[in-house]
């Protein structure tokens, strides 16, 4: 029985629950048991702003990663991301406190606290989660239930424009994301549902149109 407190899942993930779990050919569950959706893709490409529509929307719930860089703009711990320092992570990780984990760029650390994903897919919610390539295969190798979602930019040279009209990054920062894009790119096979983002609206009504969430 829930706790006090607790709220069923809406109609909206309800539904995409029920589409994720056709999708990836899993079956269907009654009362209890989730599905992770993944979104994966390089910097740049716009996945930040797909998630935030479909949360927004009723269509899935957040998980909030867990990172060891600093703080950006009014980031909040908690919100936008755990911070943690480097020590704390890596105890996390020996107590097998994440879901996955990896050290980007060989300096920096980012995981997904396993104990909120856990508790959301017993309660039969959709748990999104924005995560990078090598992230999702650890997710496939649990055997989890999954439908994982790749979006890629229509090109690399538009990736660049809008990585350099961020204004924000530095120049060798922008090369290093470009090089890791381009590996990013070659794993898209590996994913259920491919989307080149052109424009933010298309991308999420080809998204919601696949899972068969639009409302009639």
């Amino acid at each position: 029985m829930p706790g006090r407190g607790a709220r069923a899942a809406s109609p909206r993930a309800q539904a995409l629950r029920r589409a994720a779990q056709r999708a990836a050919g899993q079956p269907r569950v009654s009362g209890a048991g989730g599905t992770i959706l993944v979104v994966s893709g390089p910097s740049g490409v716009g996945k930040s702003s797909v998630c935030e529509r479909l949360v927004a929307g009723g269509y899935a719930q957040l998980s909030i990663s867990a990172t060891t860089r600093a703080p950006r703009g009014e980031e909040r711990h908690g919100v936008e991301y755990y911070f943690l320092e480097v020590d704390e992570f890596r105890r996390r990780i020996d107590a097998d406190r994440f879901l996955e984990w990896a050290q980007v760029h060989g300096e920096t650390y980012y995981g997904t606290p396993r104990e909120p994903v856990e508790e959301a897919l017993a309660a039969g919610k959709v748990v999104l989660l924005d995560i990078d390539v090598q992230g999702a295969q650890l997710l496939r190798e649990q055997g989890l239930p999954l439908l994982t979602v790749f979006l890629k930019p229509p090109s690399l040279d538009e990736l660049r424009r809008r990585l350099e009209g961020r204004g924000d990054t530095e120049p060798e920062e922008i090369e290093r994301r470009m090089r890791f894009a381009e590996a990013e790119v070659r794993e898209g096979w590996r994913y259920d549902l491919v989307l080149t983002n052109h424009e933010l609206e298309r991308t999420q009504a080809a998204l919601l149109a696949y899972l068969g969430c639009l409302e009639s």
